[in-house]
């Protein structure tokens, strides 16, 4: 099932990616300026407070991640799983040239989905569809019907012409533990986590990946980017990561598919030469997501007076880049430092993410800022999408439990309780009619003297020692001026934390909260998949 050839043309590959047949745009500068003493503000404008106060986080910034500027109306908020997927599909049925689909895997029965994906290929002859999951998850229950056998059937009725299928396979898993590590846990080593949904102009940056429960009843976060310029960035990192990909071809085979390791890649097979691959890995990936070398192009038509958001593009590649380069880390590190400065006592954040297990050093930087009116947002056991799972997964519920409670206390004992606060979000009991599960993760930000957020973060990501280490992540810093924009974000903000309800030491101190030795096994599962399954 598994045929690999090594790689001879990962320099024209190479080229073709970091030099696109579009113009590259010119520095574009960030001035957050102050307007003329006794000049009257434009309608929506920033005060010049909020305008002074963005600039020590967007001049480090744009030293470390490329970036765009647009307008804020450019960046639409999502609510619902069944908006999302609703919005999905639409644009997937309107789509003209292009449809690129980077996530961990495709549910294994979401034919609906491939049906729409059919229609529209069907209906346009000049469309062309590009799809990468990862290769551990997406062909787990091979030779049962798998992400794999799903999505052959579409290679094979468009032809390669039209449709690429592309798998991802971690360079850490390979001979002696790939052989014999159970398929369950070796997911641990590394996954391709990227969730960019792409369609032709636009794209939809999630934490989302595309199956039923994520259509339904597993609440995330969705931006939908209208940029050209945006879109055209991640669909280079998406091209970049396939290059470096299995291809699936649909096969005779009990599995109904088989993944080829074509010439053309970029980089000799993770599972031949790993190192090899990840020093061709490096070349090709390390000037994609730098602020210096990044193609960055100018298609956007929104006038440069009108642009007042800045997004930055964060990638987190740790395994595939020797030296480390990634982006998303630093950023985030950046803007939680800054908070830190006096000047910011009276700003406020919140920060979210379904499996609470941050990275420490962001756990020690969220503990240091100076604002006050903090929130942590984190599932409930119930919300847990392993609550009352089989096997060993069913103990990580406890694991979170136990994190979360360590976080509390430590807001304890830096005197912190008056600031900051831990809110666990519940919608019924996972398993029971109504009841849902908790995926969103992100940051927002918003300044002193300010109603609603200006700064927020949104991707895949979710902060754990594994994201910064082992899978790929690619994430969205927007920085806005845009009160339009930055009233959806506090709306955002709002709704997350409409189930969400404060969790304090008290209450981990409950009979029913207490976690017991079996707690010990959880927090070595956890750390062994960074919680991001």
């Amino acid at each position: 099932m598994l045929a690999r050839t090594a790689s001879r043309c990962s320099t024209k590959l190479r080229a073709a990616i970091c030099q696109p047949c579009v113009p590259i745009a010119k520095p574009q500068c960030r001035r957050f300026s102050m307007p003329s003493t006794g000049a009257a503000a434009a309608p929506g404008a920033p005060t010049a407070s909020s305008a002074g106060m963005l600039a020590p986080f967007t001049s480090e910034l744009d030293r470390i991640a490329p970036s765009f500027r647009v307008n804020g109306s450019q960046i639409r908020v999502l609510q619902s799983p069944s908006e999302f997927y609703e919005t999905l599909k639409d644009k997937i049925r309107n789509a003209q040239r292009r449809i690129f689909l980077s996530t961990l895997y495709i549910g294994k029965s979401e034919k609906e989905l491939i049906a729409t994906l059919q229609q529209a290929l069907r209906a346009k002859p000049d469309l062309k569809l590009s799809i990468l999951t990862d290769a551990l998850r997406g062909t787990r229950e091979a030779p049962d019907p798998s992400c794999a056998s799903l999505l052959a059937p579409l290679a094979a009725e468009f032809g390669p012409g039209r449709v690429e299928i592309r798998m991802y396979h971690t360079p850490n898993l390979t001979g002696f533990r790939k052989k014999h590590i159970p398929k369950r846990i070796n997911e641990g080593w590394g996954l391709q986590h990227m969730k960019l949904y792409g369609v032709d102009d636009e794209v939809i940056m999630t934490g989302a990946n595309l199956s039923n429960d994520y259509f339904s009843d597993r609440q995330d976060r969705y931006h939908v980017f209208s940029s050209k310029d945006i879109t055209e960035y991640f669909s280079n990192i998406h091209d970049a990561v396939s290059s470096l990909s299995f291809l699936v071809k649909p096969s005779s085979s009990p599995s109904g598919f088989d993944l080829t390791w074509p010439e053309r890649n970029a980089a000799p097979s993770p599972l031949d030469d790993p190192h090899k691959f990840v020093q061709e890995s490096t070349s090709l990936l390390a000037g994609l997501i730098s602020p210096k070398t990044a193609p960055l192009t100018a298609l956007d038509s929104t006038p440069a007076e009108k642009r007042d958001t800045s997004v930055y593009m964060l990638a987190q590649f740790s395994q595939l880049l020797k030296p480390d380069t990634s982006t998303e880390l630093p950023a985030i590190s950046h803007v939680l430092k800054t908070l830190a400065a006096p000047e910011y006592a009276k700003s406020s954040w919140t920060f979210t993410a379904g499996y609470f297990n941050p990275a420490p050093s962001l756990t020690k930087l969220l503990l240091s800022t100076a604002s006050t009116g903090n929130t942590v947002i984190t599932a409930s056991p119930q919300a847990n999408g392993f609550y009352q799972s089989p096997g060993v997964s069913g103990l990580l519920p406890d694991a979170y439990t136990l994190l979360a409670r360590r976080f509390v206390h430590a807001v304890h004992h830096k005197k912190l309780d008056g600031a900051t606060v831990l809110k666990e979000w519940r919608k019924g009991t996972v398993g029971e009619p109504g009841g849902w599960t908790y995926h969103a993760k992100g940051l927002w930000v918003t300044l002193p003297e300010n109603n609603n957020p200006s700064i927020s973060l949104i991707g895949s990501s979710n902060y754990t020692k594994r994201s910064y280490s082992l899978d790929l992540e690619a994430n969205a810093l927007i920085v806005t001026e845009n009160e339009g924009l930055k009233k959806r974000l506090g709306e955002e903000q709002t709704w997350l934390q409409e189930h969400a309800k404060v969790t304090t030491i008290d209450d981990f101190a409950k009979n029913e909260r207490r976690v017991g030795l079996k707690v010990r096994i959880a927090m070595m599962i956890v750390q062994l998949v960074g919680g991001a399954l």
